[in-house]
C-alpha cells in the first residue's frame, strides 16, 4: 500500500439488509445499514451518498471498493456487484471481493475480542469454532466453519486460510444440525451466527453446546467488518481487481443462468407430432 490514505468503499448486499461503509486507514470511518425488504436497488445508491456526505467527501475520493461476493440472496448480489462493477469503472478504481461467510466470521471475533476486553469477566471466548450461516432460501443454508486462535489476544479480522471446512453446496437445515454436532463433540462449544441460523434456531437451540446468543445481532453481515477485512488483506499484500475480473459467489448454477428452456415457446401437439404447418 502506499504512504497515502486510502479511502475504501465497502457494499454490503448479501442478505436483506443493504449497507455500506466507508473507511480510510487513518481509522476514520462511516456506516449506513437498511435492513428490511427486497429494496437493494432502491437504496444502495443513496446509502453509497449517505456514507460519503457524512465523511465529508466526494465518491471521487474513493480510492478502492470492497463488496460482498455472497453467497447469500441472487437478487442482493446481483445489485452489489454490479454496483461495484459500475463504480469502479467509473472511477478506475481495483476492487476487493470477500465472503459473506468471511465476514460474518470476522465481526464475530472482533465483537467477541472487544467483549473480552471490556469485561474480563464476560465469558465471551475469541478463540475457539465459529461457524458463518446464510439463509440460502428454498430450506437451505450456505455454511463455513473457522478455528480460530487468538491467544497473543489479537483483534484482526479472521484471516481465509483460517476456514476449516467450507460446505461448497448449499445443505439442509437437518445437515447444518448434524454437522455442527459433530464439530461442537470435536472442538467444544460453537459460536454460530448469521441469518441462516436465526431462521433455524428453534432446531438449533436444542444442543447446549451451540451458542447461539449473538446469532441475531449478526444475522447480516456489517459493513464496517467488510471494510475493515478488506482493508487488512490489502495491507497484508491482496492486489485489487479489474471489475471485468470480479466474479460473485452464487452457488447455484440455477440462480446465475436463464433456464432457456423454460422460455422456449412451446409446441402445439401437432407440431410435436411432425403434423404441424411446414
Amino acid at each position: 500500500m502506499a504512504d497515502d490514505v486510502v479511502t475504501l468503499l465497502a457494499i454490503e448486499s448479501a442478505t436483506d439488509m443493504v449497507g455500506v461503509a466507508l473507511v480510510r486507514d487513518d481509522g476514520a470511518s462511516a456506516e449506513r445499514v437498511h435492513v428490511g425488504g427486497r429494496v437493494h436497488a432502491e437504496l444502495l445508491i443513496p446509502s453509497v451518498e449517505e456514507v460519503c456526505a457524512v465523511s465529508g467527501c466526494s465518491i471521487s475520493d474513493v480510492d478502492v471498493i470492497a463488496v460482498d461476493l455472497g453467497p447469500g440472496l441472487f437478487t442482493g448480489l446481483r445489485v452489489g456487484v454490479a454496483t461495484a462493477k459500475a463504480l469502479g469503472q467509473a472511477l478506475s478504481v481495483g476492487l476487493v471481493g470477500v465472503s459473506s461467510l468471511d465476514i460474518l466470521a470476522a465481526a464475530a471475533i472482533q465483537r467477541a475480542v472487544e467483549r473480552s476486553r471490556a469485561d474480563p469477566a464476560d465469558p465471551a471466548d475469541p478463540a475457539g469454532m465459529v461457524v458463518s450461516v446464510v439463509d440460502a432460501r428454498r430450506g437451505e443454508v450456505f455454511a463455513a466453519a473457522y478455528h480460530l486462535d487468538r491467544a497473543d489476544g489479537s483483534s484482526d479480522p479472521v484471516d481465509p486460510g483460517t476456514v476449516r471446512d467450507d460446505r461448497s453446496e448449499p445443505i439442509t437445515p437437518d445437515a447444518l444440525e448434524a454437522w455442527l454436532s459433530e464439530l461442537a463433540a470435536a472442538h467444544g462449544r460453537v459460536t454460530v451466527v448469521g441469518d441462516g441460523a436465526v431462521r433455524y434456531h428453534h432446531q438449533l437451540a436444542a444442543h447446549a453446546s451451540l451458542d447461539l446468543e449473538g446469532a441475531a445481532e449478526l444475522s447480516a453481515p456489517p459493513p464496517l467488518a467488510l471494510a475493515h477485512l478488506a482493508l487488512t488483506r490489502l495491507v497484508r499484500g491482496e492486489v485489487p481487481v479489474a471489475a471485468a475480473d470480479l466474479v460473485p459467489d452464487y452457488r447455484r448454477p440455477a440462480d446465475a443462468r436463464i433456464n432457456w428452456e423454460q422460455r422456449a415457446p412451446r409446441a402445439t401437439p401437432n407440431e410435436a407430432s411432425g403434423n404441424g404447418p411446414r
